[in-house]
């Protein structure tokens, strides 16, 4: 007789899932969806920790300026550059204005902004989170009486949802204002013209939808940075990867709810 085949499992064996990649996906959702009903009863009750907001507000936000800055000038003016041949085969050089203020509102600022923030603040906030968790300060916080979710998590999430809007209207500004500098390399437009034109160009159906829609990036940045650094089990090692999933996670939910966002704006307009 063949004692291997008739060998029971062990109750660890039995509990094991059938498809444990199936079985975590669907496990990460119901926690994702969990800590975000947590955070929304969160933000709602007092106390309310303002200092903090406004701390967390400060390094979010006019700390990644500088860097969303020279990305959104560099963004505006190789978009100027690379697109005025194309334009001048057709004779149309007087709509890159037109062109470049439409794309840099509607999709490429937001977006771009968003994906530096995701890999600045992102990346910060899950580490700081998983360092805090790693050496106890978490744990040490909940002993002292402090509740650590309303403390560290909300203020980091509401943050985020606050301050990526006004960078993206920053680095939105800067990139029209590295467009007129490319224009201005092979002719001669003056800021007065060339912002009437931008002006001109933009519709209400052009600049509500996209500034928007970034108030939803800037949530989704904070939530899954500060889930992924709130829940790490794995030490020291568990910092580096907080960041390196929160970065990835919150990249790919970015492209997805502009995906929608765009399906529902051409809907309505």
């Amino acid at each position: 007789m063949d004692l291997a085949k008739n060998k029971r499992p062990s109750p660890q064996e039995e509990s094991e899932p059938l498809f444990p990649s199936l079985y975590n996906f669907f496990s990460a959702i119901t926690a994702l969806t969990l800590f975000t009903g947590r955070y929304f009863k969160s933000v709602l009750l007092p106390p309310f920790e303002f200092n903090e907001l406004v701390r967390q507000s400060f390094l979010i936000g006019y700390k990644s300026f500088p860097l969303v800055g020279i990305t959104g000038f560099i963004m505006g003016l190789v978009l100027t550059i690379q697109s005025r041949p194309t334009l001048a085969e057709f004779g149309a050089e007087s709509w890159l204005p037109a062109m470049v203020a439409v794309s840099i509102i509607r999709e490429i600022g937001p977006v771009i902004t968003a994906l530096i923030c995701a890999g600045k603040v992102g990346s910060g906030i899950g580490a700081e989170l998983a360092s805090m968790r790693v050496t106890e300060q978490i744990d040490a916080m909940e002993v002292s009486g402090i509740n650590p979710f309303k403390y560290i998590v909300v203020t980091r999430i509401l943050a985020c949802t606050l301050m990526l809007p006004i960078l993206v209207v920053f680095s939105d500004v800067i990139a029209l204002l590295g467009s007129f500098l490319a224009v201005n390399i092979n002719g001669d437009v003056t800021f007065t013209l060339y912002f009437s034109q931008v002006i001109d160009s933009l519709a209400f159906s052009d600049v509500f939808p996209a500034f928007v829609k970034t108030f939803f990036f800037g949530f989704a940045i904070g939530l899954i940075g500060c889930f992924k650094g709130y829940y790490t089990d794995k030490g020291t090692e568990g910092v580096g990867l907080a960041a390196n999933s929160a970065v990835v996670l919150s990249s790919l939910l970015i492209f997805i709810m502009d995906m929608i966002a765009v399906q529902i704006t051409d809907l309505l307009y």
